[in-house]
Protein backbone atom coordinates (compact mmCIF):
# COMPACT_ATOMS: atom_id res chain seq x y z
CA UNK A 1 0.00 0.00 0.00
CA UNK A 2 2.84 2.61 0.88
CA UNK A 3 4.61 1.40 -2.37
CA UNK A 4 1.22 2.47 -4.63
CA UNK A 5 0.94 5.89 -2.67
CA UNK A 6 4.59 6.63 -3.27
CA UNK A 7 3.93 6.03 -6.94
CA UNK A 8 0.65 7.78 -7.60
CA UNK A 9 2.21 10.45 -5.22
CA UNK A 10 4.98 11.02 -7.41
CA UNK A 11 2.93 10.75 -10.82
CA UNK A 12 0.59 13.34 -9.39
CA UNK A 13 3.75 15.66 -8.70
CA UNK A 14 5.37 14.86 -11.74
CA UNK A 15 2.13 16.04 -13.55
CA UNK A 16 2.09 19.56 -12.26
CA UNK A 17 6.13 19.90 -12.50
CA UNK A 18 5.91 19.28 -16.14
CA UNK A 19 3.22 21.07 -16.59
CA UNK A 20 5.27 23.90 -15.46
CA UNK A 21 7.85 23.35 -17.51
CA UNK A 22 5.87 22.80 -20.52
CA UNK A 23 5.24 26.09 -20.36
CA UNK A 24 8.52 27.56 -20.42
CA UNK A 25 8.90 25.73 -23.37
CA UNK A 26 6.26 26.66 -25.39
CA UNK A 27 6.98 30.06 -24.56
CA UNK A 28 10.53 29.36 -25.47
CA UNK A 29 9.95 28.63 -28.79
CA UNK A 30 7.04 31.34 -29.79
CA UNK A 31 9.40 33.43 -28.53
CA UNK A 32 12.74 32.17 -31.26
CA UNK A 33 14.80 30.97 -28.07
CA UNK A 34 16.45 27.63 -29.25
CA UNK A 35 15.43 24.97 -26.64
CA UNK A 36 18.08 21.91 -26.67
CA UNK A 37 16.65 19.63 -24.52
CA UNK A 38 13.21 18.64 -22.94
CA UNK A 39 13.01 16.11 -20.48
CA UNK A 40 10.54 13.87 -18.65
CA UNK A 41 11.85 13.53 -15.23
CA UNK A 42 15.35 14.05 -14.03
CA UNK A 43 18.84 12.22 -13.91
CA UNK A 44 20.46 10.85 -16.94
CA UNK A 45 18.17 10.26 -19.89
CA UNK A 46 17.49 6.62 -20.03
CA UNK A 47 15.56 7.48 -23.69
CA UNK A 48 16.27 10.51 -25.61
CA UNK A 49 15.25 11.53 -29.77
CA UNK A 50 16.57 14.75 -31.74
CA UNK A 51 13.76 16.01 -33.37
CA UNK A 52 13.77 19.54 -35.21
CA UNK A 53 17.10 20.28 -33.03
CA UNK A 54 15.42 19.62 -29.91
CA UNK A 55 16.29 16.66 -28.14
CA UNK A 56 13.64 15.00 -26.10
CA UNK A 57 14.50 12.89 -23.25
CA UNK A 58 12.77 10.67 -20.68
CA UNK A 59 14.77 10.68 -17.31
CA UNK A 60 15.89 8.15 -15.18
CA UNK A 61 13.65 9.65 -12.06
CA UNK A 62 10.36 10.13 -12.92
CA UNK A 63 9.40 13.50 -11.06
CA UNK A 64 8.80 16.38 -12.97
CA UNK A 65 11.26 17.41 -15.87
CA UNK A 66 13.11 20.36 -17.12
CA UNK A 67 13.48 22.79 -20.05
CA UNK A 68 16.87 23.59 -21.41
CA UNK A 69 17.62 26.76 -23.01
CA UNK A 70 20.56 27.57 -25.39
CA UNK A 71 22.74 29.80 -23.63
CA UNK A 72 20.71 29.49 -20.47
CA UNK A 73 23.56 28.13 -18.22
CA UNK A 74 26.14 30.67 -19.46
CA UNK A 75 24.87 33.51 -17.11
CA UNK A 76 28.20 34.89 -15.72
CA UNK A 77 29.40 35.36 -19.06
CA UNK A 78 26.37 36.52 -20.91
CA UNK A 79 26.23 39.21 -18.84
CA UNK A 80 30.09 40.05 -19.30
CA UNK A 81 29.88 39.88 -23.11
CA UNK A 82 26.91 41.76 -22.82
CA UNK A 83 28.37 44.60 -20.82
CA UNK A 84 31.68 44.82 -22.71
CA UNK A 85 29.14 44.94 -26.35
CA UNK A 86 30.12 41.39 -27.16
CA UNK A 87 26.84 40.98 -29.57
CA UNK A 88 24.87 37.99 -27.88
CA UNK A 89 24.43 34.95 -29.68
CA UNK A 90 20.81 34.89 -31.40
CA UNK A 91 18.56 31.97 -30.62
CA UNK A 92 20.16 32.18 -26.99
CA UNK A 93 18.40 33.14 -23.97
CA UNK A 94 20.19 36.16 -23.13
CA UNK A 95 20.51 37.31 -26.52
CA UNK A 96 16.14 37.67 -26.61
CA UNK A 97 15.18 41.07 -25.89
CA UNK A 98 14.19 41.01 -21.95
CA UNK A 99 10.23 41.38 -22.62
CA UNK A 100 10.71 37.56 -24.53
CA UNK A 101 12.47 36.77 -21.29
CA UNK A 102 9.94 37.92 -18.88
CA UNK A 103 7.29 35.79 -21.27
CA UNK A 104 9.27 32.48 -20.97
CA UNK A 105 9.98 32.54 -17.08
CA UNK A 106 6.22 34.01 -16.76
CA UNK A 107 5.04 31.21 -19.09
CA UNK A 108 5.76 28.93 -16.00
CA UNK A 109 3.35 29.33 -13.83
CA UNK A 110 1.13 30.76 -16.09
CA UNK A 111 0.31 27.41 -17.29
CA UNK A 112 0.42 26.06 -13.36
CA UNK A 113 -3.06 28.43 -13.03
CA UNK A 114 -4.82 27.22 -16.70
CA UNK A 115 -3.91 23.48 -15.70
CA UNK A 116 -5.66 23.89 -12.27
CA UNK A 117 -8.55 25.88 -13.96
CA UNK A 118 -8.92 23.22 -16.80
CA UNK A 119 -8.97 20.52 -13.82
CA UNK A 120 -11.47 22.10 -11.33
CA UNK A 121 -13.27 22.42 -14.96
CA UNK A 122 -13.70 18.96 -15.59
CA UNK A 123 -14.81 18.38 -11.84
CA UNK A 124 -17.24 20.73 -11.52
CA UNK A 125 -18.62 19.81 -15.56
CA UNK A 126 -19.23 16.18 -14.36
CA UNK A 127 -20.72 16.67 -11.23
CA UNK A 128 -18.64 16.46 -7.84
CA UNK A 129 -19.91 13.26 -5.14
CA UNK A 130 -20.00 15.41 -2.38
CA UNK A 131 -19.82 13.28 1.65
CA UNK A 132 -20.69 15.67 4.40
CA UNK A 133 -22.36 15.81 7.80
CA UNK A 134 -25.25 18.34 8.06
CA UNK A 135 -25.50 21.76 9.42
CA UNK A 136 -25.97 20.44 12.72
CA UNK A 137 -23.23 21.55 15.40
CA UNK A 138 -21.49 20.41 18.85
CA UNK A 139 -20.31 22.30 21.03
CA UNK A 140 -16.35 22.02 21.49
CA UNK A 141 -16.56 23.44 24.81
CA UNK A 142 -19.30 20.22 25.66
CA UNK A 143 -16.43 17.88 24.72
CA UNK A 144 -12.76 20.47 26.47
CA UNK A 145 -14.62 22.73 28.83
CA UNK A 146 -13.32 25.35 27.60
CA UNK A 147 -14.48 29.08 26.35
CA UNK A 148 -14.43 29.29 21.96
CA UNK A 149 -16.18 31.52 19.98
CA UNK A 150 -19.03 29.39 19.12
CA UNK A 151 -20.06 29.81 23.37
CA UNK A 152 -19.37 33.44 23.20
CA UNK A 153 -21.92 34.17 20.43
CA UNK A 154 -24.35 32.58 21.98
CA UNK A 155 -24.71 28.89 20.24
CA UNK A 156 -25.47 25.67 21.62
CA UNK A 157 -24.82 22.33 20.99
CA UNK A 158 -27.92 21.14 19.01
CA UNK A 159 -28.10 24.53 16.57
CA UNK A 160 -28.17 23.89 12.98
CA UNK A 161 -26.54 27.06 11.20
CA UNK A 162 -28.79 27.81 8.41
CA UNK A 163 -26.64 30.60 7.29
CA UNK A 164 -23.35 32.61 7.52
CA UNK A 165 -22.67 36.25 6.73
CA UNK A 166 -26.26 35.79 4.15
CA UNK A 167 -24.64 32.43 2.58
CA UNK A 168 -26.95 29.58 3.00
CA UNK A 169 -25.04 26.94 5.28
CA UNK A 170 -26.97 23.61 3.73
CA UNK A 171 -23.93 21.16 5.12
CA UNK A 172 -20.97 21.21 7.89
CA UNK A 173 -18.93 21.69 4.83
CA UNK A 174 -20.59 24.96 4.20
CA UNK A 175 -20.28 26.07 7.64
CA UNK A 176 -15.95 25.01 7.56
CA UNK A 177 -15.93 26.83 4.28
CA UNK A 178 -17.41 30.28 5.46
CA UNK A 179 -15.76 30.02 9.05
CA UNK A 180 -12.03 29.08 7.78
CA UNK A 181 -11.76 32.50 5.10
CA UNK A 182 -13.22 34.58 7.83
CA UNK A 183 -10.83 34.92 10.75
CA UNK A 184 -11.01 38.18 12.80
CA UNK A 185 -14.47 39.34 11.31
CA UNK A 186 -18.09 39.78 12.84
CA UNK A 187 -20.71 37.33 11.17
CA UNK A 188 -24.40 37.16 11.73
CA UNK A 189 -25.81 33.93 11.73
CA UNK A 190 -28.97 32.39 11.02
CA UNK A 191 -29.79 29.76 13.28
CA UNK A 192 -32.35 27.27 13.69
CA UNK A 193 -32.78 25.72 17.61
CA UNK A 194 -35.92 23.79 18.61
CA UNK A 195 -38.10 25.64 15.63
CA UNK A 196 -37.09 28.82 16.20
CA UNK A 197 -34.97 31.19 14.26
CA UNK A 198 -32.58 33.26 15.76
CA UNK A 199 -30.03 35.73 14.49
CA UNK A 200 -26.47 35.57 16.53
CA UNK A 201 -23.13 36.95 15.91
CA UNK A 202 -19.79 35.10 16.01
CA UNK A 203 -15.77 35.74 15.14
CA UNK A 204 -13.96 33.14 14.05
CA UNK A 205 -10.15 33.43 15.83
CA UNK A 206 -7.45 32.87 14.00
CA UNK A 207 -5.58 29.42 14.22
CA UNK A 208 -1.54 27.87 13.46
CA UNK A 209 -3.12 27.35 10.06
CA UNK A 210 -4.41 30.16 8.85
CA UNK A 211 -7.86 30.05 8.95
CA UNK A 212 -10.73 30.78 11.05
CA UNK A 213 -12.13 28.78 13.96
CA UNK A 214 -15.09 28.89 16.47
CA UNK A 215 -14.99 25.83 18.20
CA UNK A 216 -17.18 23.38 16.50
CA UNK A 217 -17.39 20.02 15.92
CA UNK A 218 -20.00 18.39 13.56
CA UNK A 219 -23.58 16.39 15.00
CA UNK A 220 -23.63 13.37 13.43
CA UNK A 221 -26.09 10.70 14.68
CA UNK A 222 -24.28 7.73 15.76
CA UNK A 223 -26.23 5.19 13.20
CA UNK A 224 -24.13 2.91 11.74
CA UNK A 225 -23.74 2.71 8.13
CA UNK A 226 -20.92 0.05 7.40
CA UNK A 227 -19.30 -2.31 9.53
CA UNK A 228 -15.51 -3.33 8.43
CA UNK A 229 -14.95 -6.81 7.45
CA UNK A 230 -12.91 -8.37 10.70
CA UNK A 231 -13.10 -4.89 12.55
CA UNK A 232 -14.17 -5.38 16.52
CA UNK A 233 -17.76 -3.66 15.56
CA UNK A 234 -18.11 -7.16 13.46
CA UNK A 235 -17.24 -9.29 15.93
CA UNK A 236 -19.25 -7.51 18.09
CA UNK A 237 -22.21 -8.36 16.03
CA UNK A 238 -23.03 -4.63 15.54
CA UNK A 239 -24.46 -4.34 11.95
CA UNK A 240 -25.48 -1.44 9.52
CA UNK A 241 -28.77 1.22 10.61
CA UNK A 242 -27.60 0.09 14.18
CA UNK A 243 -27.79 3.12 16.59
CA UNK A 244 -25.40 3.33 19.56
CA UNK A 245 -26.63 4.45 22.32
CA UNK A 246 -24.09 4.61 25.13
CA UNK A 247 -20.23 3.54 25.40
CA UNK A 248 -18.95 1.83 29.09
CA UNK A 249 -22.32 3.55 30.47
CA UNK A 250 -22.11 7.06 28.92
CA UNK A 251 -24.67 8.55 26.95
CA UNK A 252 -23.19 8.63 23.29
CA UNK A 253 -25.62 11.55 21.14
CA UNK A 254 -23.37 11.92 18.32
CA UNK A 255 -19.96 10.64 17.16
CA UNK A 256 -17.80 13.81 18.54
CA UNK A 257 -18.76 12.45 22.47
CA UNK A 258 -16.31 9.95 21.34
CA UNK A 259 -13.26 12.94 22.77
CA UNK A 260 -15.56 13.22 26.03
CA UNK A 261 -15.50 10.13 26.31
CA UNK A 262 -12.11 8.30 25.84
CA UNK A 263 -9.80 11.85 26.85
CA UNK A 264 -6.50 10.64 27.41
CA UNK A 265 -7.87 6.99 27.96
CA UNK A 266 -7.22 4.20 25.71
CA UNK A 267 -8.60 0.68 27.08
CA UNK A 268 -8.44 -2.19 24.61
CA UNK A 269 -11.77 -3.38 25.33
CA UNK A 270 -15.25 -1.76 26.31
CA UNK A 271 -19.06 -2.11 26.19
CA UNK A 272 -21.49 -0.64 24.09
CA UNK A 273 -25.28 -0.48 24.14
CA UNK A 274 -27.36 -0.21 20.94
CA UNK A 275 -30.32 -0.58 19.37
CA UNK A 276 -30.84 -2.89 16.75
CA UNK A 277 -34.09 -3.27 15.49
CA UNK A 278 -36.05 -1.92 17.81
CA UNK A 279 -33.92 -3.81 20.36
CA UNK A 280 -31.96 -2.92 23.04
CA UNK A 281 -28.65 -5.14 22.75
CA UNK A 282 -25.52 -5.04 24.96
CA UNK A 283 -21.75 -5.74 22.84
CA UNK A 284 -17.95 -5.89 24.40
CA UNK A 285 -15.52 -4.71 21.69
CA UNK A 286 -12.11 -6.10 22.15
CA UNK A 287 -8.91 -5.81 20.68
CA UNK A 288 -9.81 -2.23 19.91
CA UNK A 289 -6.37 -0.36 18.05
CA UNK A 290 -6.90 4.01 18.31
CA UNK A 291 -6.08 6.82 15.76
CA UNK A 292 -4.79 9.85 16.66
CA UNK A 293 -5.82 9.02 20.24
CA UNK A 294 -9.75 8.14 19.01
CA UNK A 295 -10.70 3.83 19.09
CA UNK A 296 -10.91 2.62 15.39
CA UNK A 297 -14.36 0.91 15.83
CA UNK A 298 -14.63 -0.37 12.00
CA UNK A 299 -17.62 1.28 11.88
CA UNK A 300 -18.99 4.23 8.95
CA UNK A 301 -21.07 6.45 10.43
CA UNK A 302 -24.29 7.55 8.12
CA UNK A 303 -23.74 10.96 6.65
CA UNK A 304 -24.84 13.50 3.79
CA UNK A 305 -24.10 12.21 0.36
CA UNK A 306 -25.16 14.02 -2.92
CA UNK A 307 -23.82 14.85 -6.30
CA UNK A 308 -23.15 18.57 -7.26
CA UNK A 309 -25.62 18.94 -10.71
CA UNK A 310 -23.40 18.83 -14.39
CA UNK A 311 -22.84 22.09 -15.78
CA UNK A 312 -22.50 23.17 -18.98
CA UNK A 313 -18.90 23.69 -20.27
CA UNK A 314 -19.03 27.78 -20.36
CA UNK A 315 -20.28 27.40 -16.68
CA UNK A 316 -17.97 24.82 -15.65
CA UNK A 317 -15.01 27.07 -16.65
CA UNK A 318 -16.24 30.30 -15.31
CA UNK A 319 -16.69 28.21 -11.66
CA UNK A 320 -13.21 26.57 -12.49
CA UNK A 321 -11.63 29.83 -12.75
CA UNK A 322 -13.30 31.40 -10.00
CA UNK A 323 -12.14 28.27 -7.41
CA UNK A 324 -8.56 28.84 -8.98
CA UNK A 325 -8.96 32.81 -8.47
CA UNK A 326 -10.05 32.31 -4.81
CA UNK A 327 -7.69 29.73 -4.02
CA UNK A 328 -4.51 31.63 -5.29
CA UNK A 329 -6.08 34.99 -3.37
CA UNK A 330 -5.90 32.81 -0.65
CA UNK A 331 -2.17 31.57 -1.50
CA UNK A 332 -1.27 35.67 -1.04
CA UNK A 333 -3.70 35.42 2.23
CA UNK A 334 -1.72 33.42 3.93
CA UNK A 335 1.84 34.61 2.61
CA UNK A 336 0.74 37.68 4.66
CA UNK A 337 -0.27 35.80 7.75
CA UNK A 338 2.87 33.98 7.83
CA UNK A 339 4.97 36.99 8.14
CA UNK A 340 2.76 38.12 10.27
CA UNK A 341 3.83 34.94 12.62
CA UNK A 342 -0.15 33.62 12.36
CA UNK A 343 0.74 30.82 10.97
CA UNK A 344 2.71 28.17 12.31
CA UNK A 345 5.38 27.90 9.88
CA UNK A 346 5.96 24.06 10.55
CA UNK A 347 2.40 23.43 9.28
CA UNK A 348 2.66 25.95 6.20
CA UNK A 349 5.90 24.71 4.93
CA UNK A 350 6.07 20.87 3.31
CA UNK A 351 8.64 19.49 1.48
CA UNK A 352 8.68 16.99 -1.94
CA UNK A 353 8.73 14.15 0.01
CA UNK A 354 5.52 14.52 2.30
CA UNK A 355 3.53 16.68 -0.86
CA UNK A 356 4.42 13.19 -2.32
CA UNK A 357 3.09 11.28 0.29
CA UNK A 358 -0.10 13.58 0.57
CA UNK A 359 -1.12 13.17 -3.22
CA UNK A 360 -1.07 9.22 -2.87
CA UNK A 361 -2.92 9.36 0.13
CA UNK A 362 -5.57 11.09 -1.21
CA UNK A 363 -5.44 9.29 -4.17
CA UNK A 364 -5.44 5.92 -2.29
CA UNK A 365 -8.43 6.62 0.10
CA UNK A 366 -10.47 8.25 -2.93
CA UNK A 367 -10.01 4.85 -4.98
CA UNK A 368 -11.32 2.88 -2.21
CA UNK A 369 -14.61 4.28 -2.14
CA UNK A 370 -14.80 3.90 -6.08
CA UNK A 371 -12.96 5.17 -8.89
CA UNK A 372 -14.69 8.45 -9.87
CA UNK A 373 -14.11 9.81 -5.89
CA UNK A 374 -10.50 8.65 -6.36
CA UNK A 375 -10.09 10.48 -9.58
CA UNK A 376 -11.59 13.62 -8.24
CA UNK A 377 -9.80 13.75 -4.83
CA UNK A 378 -6.80 13.42 -7.20
CA UNK A 379 -7.75 16.30 -9.49
CA UNK A 380 -8.53 18.58 -6.86
CA UNK A 381 -5.28 18.20 -5.02
CA UNK A 382 -3.31 18.45 -8.43
CA UNK A 383 -5.06 21.33 -8.98
CA UNK A 384 -4.62 23.04 -5.45
CA UNK A 385 -1.05 21.89 -5.75
CA UNK A 386 -0.33 23.19 -9.39
CA UNK A 387 -1.70 26.96 -7.96
CA UNK A 388 0.56 26.65 -5.02
CA UNK A 389 3.26 26.01 -7.43
CA UNK A 390 2.25 29.04 -9.39
CA UNK A 391 2.04 31.45 -6.96
CA UNK A 392 5.39 30.31 -5.52
CA UNK A 393 7.56 30.70 -8.37
CA UNK A 394 5.97 34.08 -8.97
CA UNK A 395 7.41 35.44 -5.96
CA UNK A 396 10.03 37.86 -6.63
CA UNK A 397 13.14 35.57 -4.68
CA UNK A 398 16.06 35.25 -6.66
CA UNK A 399 16.03 31.80 -8.61
CA UNK A 400 12.85 31.33 -8.69
CA UNK A 401 10.52 32.58 -12.14
CA UNK A 402 9.40 35.47 -10.19
CA UNK A 403 12.87 37.19 -9.26
CA UNK A 404 14.25 36.66 -13.13
CA UNK A 405 11.03 38.50 -14.30
CA UNK A 406 11.86 41.27 -12.01
CA UNK A 407 15.86 41.30 -12.89
CA UNK A 408 14.46 41.61 -16.36
CA UNK A 409 12.04 44.34 -15.64
CA UNK A 410 14.95 46.14 -14.07
CA UNK A 411 17.13 45.33 -17.11
CA UNK A 412 13.96 47.09 -19.41
CA UNK A 413 13.48 50.15 -17.69
CA UNK A 414 17.18 50.38 -17.31
CA UNK A 415 17.42 49.94 -21.06
CA UNK A 416 20.94 48.05 -20.66
CA UNK A 417 22.02 45.27 -18.76
CA UNK A 418 22.63 44.99 -14.93
CA UNK A 419 26.09 44.76 -13.65
CA UNK A 420 27.01 41.29 -13.51
CA UNK A 421 28.11 41.58 -9.83
CA UNK A 422 24.62 42.71 -8.89
CA UNK A 423 23.03 39.85 -10.85
CA UNK A 424 25.30 37.21 -9.24
CA UNK A 425 24.82 38.48 -5.73
CA UNK A 426 21.64 38.34 -6.59
CA UNK A 427 21.35 34.94 -7.47
CA UNK A 428 23.97 33.75 -4.27
CA UNK A 429 21.18 35.09 -2.10
CA UNK A 430 18.39 33.41 -3.96
CA UNK A 431 20.14 30.02 -3.68
CA UNK A 432 20.76 30.43 0.02
CA UNK A 433 17.24 31.02 0.40
CA UNK A 434 15.87 28.68 -1.63
CA UNK A 435 18.42 26.06 0.26
CA UNK A 436 17.65 27.08 3.34
CA UNK A 437 13.72 26.38 2.79
CA UNK A 438 14.42 23.21 1.57
CA UNK A 439 16.66 21.73 4.40
CA UNK A 440 13.56 23.32 6.75
CA UNK A 441 10.88 21.70 4.55
CA UNK A 442 13.26 18.08 4.61
CA UNK A 443 13.47 18.53 8.31
CA UNK A 444 9.34 19.03 8.81
CA UNK A 445 8.71 16.21 6.45
CA UNK A 446 11.35 14.28 9.12
CA UNK A 447 9.21 15.68 12.00
CA UNK A 448 6.09 14.40 10.16
CA UNK A 449 6.68 11.38 9.31
CA UNK A 450 7.60 10.25 12.79
CA UNK A 451 4.59 11.48 13.89
CA UNK A 452 6.21 14.46 15.58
Amino acid sequence: MILIKVLLGLTGLGIVVFVHELGHFIAARCSGIDVEAFSIGWGNPVLKKKIGGVEYRIGMFPVGGYCKMRGEGDFQETWENSKKGTALSPGSFFGAAPWKRVAVSFAGPLFNFIFAVMVLSVIWGKGIEVETPENKIVLLSDIDGQSHPSDQGGLRTGDRILSINGNETGTYRDIQEHIALNPDRDLPLTVLREGERLNLRVRPKLDGNGAGKIGVYHWTDPVVEEVRPGSPAEQAGLEPEDRILSINGEEFPYTAALFRIFGEQSPAAFSVQYEHRGETKMAELSGVKYLEGLPDLGIEYRVLRYKTPALSPFRALARGGAEAAKTFALSIKSLGLLFKKEIDLTQAVSGPARITYMVGDIAAGGFRESVETGFNSVLNFLALISIALCFMNLLPLPVLDGGMILLYLIETARRKPLHPRAVSAFQTVGVVIIAGLMIFAVFNDILFFTGR
